[in-house]
């Protein structure tokens, strides 16, 4: 039996996972590490956190199976995107790591904007200009740290950090590059005219390949530490939420996963390129060559309900524990007593502000309808239904770009519940799947690393292997009827409240 190895380093800790061929976990291992916020809106990480957790790990997964190490041939990597590695020419650290969540760099999105021209910008990139990109954070670096953006010779993305650490060698692939703001994704290579337009020299960037290539081998001195064998081929591996739906076989059109988790995506593969002209969605290079992703996000999905968890449910918690029981269990059959529109109580999930399909800093979650019948069992459904709205606003754009999934995988801690998954199934009016692996990413690097390897010959058909549907739930159409009234409600409270957001975050 052969076996791959994929490494998913991601914001709270790097995980790794030991996989056979056929998708088998055979052992994994987890390290955390620290974030830094030194000013509010700033998020931080030391990429030698992620390189020590990530020789620990591969480490402890080869100890734990017992695995030969010349049995392991191939390794992907995964990553949270958009992080700034910067590095001087002996690849020494120049500074920590600015991550995905940091949001200092608002006035260098509306400088890229203004130079480049807004629709340019989305033609090229196919995203507007977000201050979680890494574009806007080599912008600020430029401006604020001149004297460290002088000693910068390589620009690097987290994964691809760790690649340089495995191989030595400086490389990227497509799917996390896409999330740079400098790669043309349409023609999936360095943009020359975005490089030019904002003064950033292209040699700072690595090589760019496609997920499942090989970009690099093993070094003697990063076998040593990872217990592997010296040469053992690095593949370009994946962004992590590309790598996710590698995962779960979301590989061809028509297929489509949501993900519940702090935040919520929809995320859908395309054969052709579709861009939204407003920036509402993101479009990515996907890691299957040739083919791209569009995703839409919303920021405070899981994170609506651990909100109403920890402020609301004091009760359910204490009866959580007499149960021996997940707080959420006892709040799901709650719940599930109220009936569709929770008595007519409509919640707008905008905890965080908004991605998809508003792309707005400043609107703020809301109860629409609360009055003194209501209970906690209603607030409970209501966020649980008003989430499902909110992504449903997704899925409803990926449909005005002439990308319509026909099945729909669910993952993430939100995908748990039975609930909610029926409430997706009755709201999408499709069907809503789980699979039988929970390791996402490190399965989806896993896989790339064994279509590099040549155990098979396409991302699709490793894919149509390992990847296994659990359980499906249809859609019921009386109660996708019902719940369209309430949707129609909820879409337009955002227009009636888009004012009043921005007033309150003057005050």
């Amino acid at each position: 039996m052969k076996y791959t190895i994929g490494i998913d380093v991601g914001t709270s800790g790097t995980k790794t996972v030991l996989f056979d061929s056929l998708g088998k976990k055979q052992a994994s291992h987890t390290v955390e590490y620290p974030l830094y916020q030194p000013k509010n809106g700033w998020a931080e990480q030391d990429p030698a956190d992620w390189k020590n957790a990530v020789f620990e790990t591969v480490r402890t997964v080869m100890e734990k199976s017992g695995v030969d190490k010349n049995d392991v041939v191939g390794i992907g990597i995964s990553g949270q995107m958009h992080g700034l590695v910067m590095l001087d020419e002996n690849d020494n650290i120049l500074r920590p790591s600015i991550i995905w969540c940091d949001q200092r760099t608002g006035e260098e999105c509306r400088d890229i904007e203004n130079i480049i021209g807004r629709a340019r910008l989305i033609e090229i990139t196919a995203n507007p200009a977000l201050t979680g990109f890494t574009a806007s954070k080599i912008m600020w670096v430029k401006k604020h740290e001149p004297e460290i953006y002088a000693k910068c010779a390589h620009i690097l993305l987290p994964k691809d950090y760790i690649r340089l650490t495995l191989t030595g060698e400086y490389a990227t692939e497509v799917s996390d590059a896409s999330g740079m703001q400098l790669l043309d994704v349409p023609a999936r290579k360095w943009s020359d005219e975005v490089l030019e337009k904002l003064g950033i020299d292209k040699k700072l960037l690595g090589r760019v390949y496609e997920s499942p290539e090989i970009t690099g081998y093993l070094t003697k001195e990063a076998a040593e530490k990872c217990a592997l064998s010296e040469g053992t081929p690095v593949v370009g591996g994946a962004g992590d939420n590309a790598a996710a739906a590698v995962g779960e076989g979301i590989v061809s059109d028509g297929r489509a996963f949501t993900t519940i988790g702090t935040s919520g995506v929809v995320f859908a593969h395309t054969d052709n390129i579709e861009i939204d002209p407003a920036g509402r969605v993101h479009t990515f290079c996907c890691a299957v060559p040739g083919a791209w992703h569009v995703m839409g996000v919303t920021q405070a999905a899981g994170l609506s309900l651990r909100w109403i968890r920890d402020t609301v449910c004091t009760e359910e918690i204490h009866e959580a524990e007499k149960e021996g029981v997940d707080p959420y269990v006892v709040m799901d059959r709650e719940a599930a007593e109220a009936p569709i529109g929770a008595n007519r109580l409509l919640y707008l999930p905008y905890l965080m502000g908004e991605r998809t399909p508003h792309l707005d800093p400043d609107c703020r979650g809301a109860f629409i309808g609360l009055s003194a019948m209501h209970t906690r069992g209603d607030m409970t459904r209501a966020v649980l239904e008003g989430v499902c709205y909110s992504l449903k606003d997704c899925l409803s754009v990926l449909d005005e770009m002439n990308v319509h999934p026909d099945d729909m995988k669910i993952c993430g801690g939100g995908g748990k519940s039975k609930l909610w998954r029926k409430m997706l199934a009755d709201v999408y009016g499709i069907p809503v799947t789980t699979i039988e692996s929970d390791e996402g990413p490190a399965l989806g690097v896993a896989i790339l690393a064994m279509v590099g390897a040549g155990l098979y010959s396409t991302v699709k058909e490793a894919c149509d292997t390992i990847v296994r549907a659990k359980e499906t739930v249809l859609p019921d159409e009386k109660n996708t009827v019902r719940y369209a009234k309430f949707y129609d409600i909820y879409k337009g409270l955002y227009t009636h409240l888009k004012n009043d957001y921005k007033a309150l975050a003057e005050l």
